[in-house]
């Protein structure tokens, strides 16, 4: 290896995280050629005071293009794709510019959702609960009652439609949870009355929730399965719109790694973000549980990842041995053994303490 030249050296120490690069397209394209089905962009009740509640979004509107403030709107596809949008406008700091209708037969409006202003130190489920959006619309329906819980012992039955709490209507199976979840916030949750839809007949529950602490907090609790599953739809496409598309999000995956790098460096993001072996392991078992295409999808996220790290311009990895050459090329001779002994140690040293 050192007797090559120096181009050939820097292009075997590329090939690496290119290869990771090169892969997470391939798995990318998989995906996209097989087709997933995936929730439709339907948006849930936004939480009260958030960003979403603050553009006007109430619950029910069905986005179809976004794009950030001063660019081009662009299709969207599912929600999952619409929640990529949020994800990389929020770590951005862009505001969002959305389309929407409440009716796909309706016209359609523009909003901006103020992304910004929006705290993004951690990337996590919290983000989205400043952002309003916490899922795709679904009814609030009774999926399944667990035992000796608030609802069982209330006669709450599998399949009830809530339709009303405490007279106030109940929008979709967000609104209902977080509901529940309020009714505990002072340590002792208040009987509640629900109007369900069971089959054809209207009845009226009387639910008292249990208050538990979760996360550092008090909220209610009923023991119950709440949400029907999202109208879904069947994202897919051909040959090269499958291979453009996983060009985009390859790129804009490896882009948003570098930018919270970035951001943890300068304490604008919290090293929270980053994960070890477990995590990974973690994680791969939970997407494998729910099915090939987002184990692959996994997959080409870590394929990113490893790509990603590996070219960051620090001694032991890739990156570091293109700035040897970098200088190689400027000075016309290598580093000394001695130099890149010690710049060995101060790399692995940077990745021991991460």
């Amino acid at each position: 290896f050192n007797t090559q030249t120096l181009s050939r050296r820097a292009l075997i120490v590329l090939a690496g995280p290119l290869s990771n690069l090169v892969f997470a397209v391939f798995l990318y394209s998989i995906v996209n050629w097989i087709g997933v089905q995936q929730a439709q962009a339907v948006l849930s009740k936004p939480l009260e005071g958030s960003i979403a509640a603050q553009a006007g979004i109430v619950g029910g509107e069905h986005v179809f293009r976004a794009g950030f403030e001063g660019d081009d709107l662009d299709a969207v596809a599912s929600f999952d794709d619409f929640r990529w949008w949020l994800t990389r406008g929020a770590l951005a700091h862009r505001n969002l510019q959305v389309e929407y209708a409440n009716d796909p037969s309706h016209d359609r409006k523009t909003v901006t959702f103020a992304l910004s202003g929006v705290d993004s130190r951690i990337a996590d489920a919290q983000l989205f609960r400043n952002i309003g959006i916490i899922g795709p619309y679904s009814e609030p329906r009774i999926e399944e009652v667990l035992p000796d819980g608030a609802a069982k012992m209330a006669g709450v039955q599998a399949g009830d439609l809530v339709l009303r709490i405490d007279a106030i209507p109940v929008l979709d199976a967000g609104d209902l949870r977080e509901r529940i979840r309020a009714s505990g916030v002072s340590g002792v949750a208040a009987a509640q009355q629900w109007q369900v839809l069971r089959g054809q007949t209207r009845l009226v529950l009387h639910v008292t929730p249990k208050a538990e602490a979760y996360d550092g907090h008090m909220v209610g609790r009923v023991g119950a399965m709440i949400g029907a599953p999202p109208a879904s739809t069947t994202v897919q496409f051909g040959l090269v719109a499958g291979v453009h598309r996983a060009l985009l999000r390859t790129g804009e995956v490896s882009v948003l790694t570098l930018r919270m790098m970035g951001q943890m460096l300068i304490g604008q993001a919290s090293v929270k973000n980053l994960s070890g072996p477990i995590t990974i392991a973690d994680y791969a078992g939970k997407s494998a549980a729910l099915g090939v295409t987002q184990f692959l999808v996994f997959l080409a996220l870590i394929s990113i990842s490893l790509g990603v790290l590996n070219l960051l311009p620090l001694p032991v990895l890739d990156g570091g041995h293109l700035m040897y050459y970098l200088w190689e090329s400027v000075t016309g001779r290598p580093l000394s053994e001695v130099s890149m002994e010690w710049l060995q140690r101060v790399g692995l040293g940077i990745l021991l303490v991460m």
